[in-house]
């Protein structure tokens, strides 16, 4: 059974977003990144880009497949992992540690329409 962390905020399409007062951490889930296999690289936005909830905002290419990102919440990103830049694998090793963006969240009312971790353990079941 993959890793789920109570707390953080799910999307069907297996991304979270650990909040952390006006910001939210996005990466892919524990589940993805097995599903995925070995990552090889992390396509993410640019600092300052604007996403919104339930729109592709990056990729993930693992030696399998290419997987499209879908933000789980709507902001500014004021941050990108760049350690996923050179390695994409740390994904791998701890997706939860290992998020892709760091977003300044712009209505923070969004995070109810997500799962939380029970919620998400049932659909990856």
């Amino acid at each position: 059974m993959a890793k789920v962390i109570e707390g953080l905020y799910y999307a069907e399409s297996h991304e979270y977003v650990r909040v952390e007062g006006e910001f939210g951490y996005v990466g892919i889930t524990d589940y993805a990144q097995d599903q995925l296999g070995n990552v090889v690289y992390v396509d993410m936005p640019e600092v300052d880009d604007e996403v919104t909830a339930g729109e592709e905002f990056g990729a993930v290419e693992s030696v399998k497949a290419a997987s499209d990102l879908f933000c789980p919440v709507s902001g500014t990103v004021v941050e990108v992992n760049e350690a996923l830049e050179d390695e994409p694998e740390l994904v791998n090793q701890d997706a939860f540690e290992n998020w892709i963006i760091k977003v300044r969240l712009s209505d923070p009312s969004e995070l109810e329409a997500l799962l939380d971790a029970k919620a998400y353990e049932a659909i990856c079941e």
